[in-house]
This record gives structure tokens, C-alpha cells and sequence, in this order.
């Protein structure tokens, strides 16, 4: 459904194209919306903690949409990040978050419920 790199540059557009994707699986407005900032916040934790790029894949299966947002960065060796609430907002938001770093990347799955 959606396989983009992003940046500092990009995080703007991967906003919108989030949006698109949430509502063209059946996502109303407002859930759309939290898939979007849920996604933007894993998508600026990995600018602004990691190695300041990122990919988003966005798919559905199971009857979940399934956002993974993934970095190549060494890792800091401390996850998560505490300095602000962006991982907190996305376990508020999301159905479903896993989390694993290690010393090649990190990748989070944040994972949604297609209405019916």
C-alpha cells in the first residue's frame, strides 16, 4: 500500500500520504487522524533520535493496518528515548506496538483496526 523513505524534508508529504492510505482502507476521519500522528511521531523519533531517516511500510493484514517505521541508525543502547511523550502517544493510539533496537536499527510496528 505504501513503502517511503523519509527526512526531515519529507515528514510533511509522509503526513498526508498516511492520511490517504488510513482513509482509502476504510479509516473514518478521525481514527485517520490518529494513524497520522501516530505515525508522525514514530517518524520524527526516528529523525530526531536516530539517524535522521527513515522507511514507512504500510500494509494491511488480519484486519489491521499495519504501519512499520524502520531505521538503519547504531542505536543509542537506551530505548526508548525518554525525553518527550511521542512513544506514549502512539501506545494511546494504537491497537497494537511493538518496539525492538538493537545496534543495526530499530524497527516499531504500530498496527490499527480496520472498522468493518
Amino acid at each position: 500500500m505504501l513503502d517511503a523513505n523519509f527526512d526531515a524534508g519529507t515528514l510533511r508529504l509522509l503526513r498526508a500520504r498516511v492520511t490517504a492510505c488510513a482513509r482509502a482502507v476504510g479509516m473514518p476521519a478521525e481514527r485517520a487522524g490518529d494513524v497520522m500522528l501516530a505515525v508522525s511521531e514514530l517518524a520524527a523519533n526516528t529523525i530526531r533520535h536516530g539517524p535522521g531517516r527513515g522507511r514507512l511500510r504500510m500494509g494491511t493484514a488480519g484486519g489491521l493496518l499495519r504501519c512499520l517505521i524502520s531505521d538503519d541508525g547504531p542505536g543509542s543502547g537506551t530505548w526508548p528515548v525518554r525525553r518527550g511523550h511521542g512513544l506514549w502517544i502512539v501506545r494511546a493510539l494504537a491497537d497494537q506496538v511493538t518496539v525492538s533496537a538493537g545496534p543495526r536499527g530499530s524497527l516499531v510496528t504500530a498496527a490499527f483496526a480496520i472498522p468493518n
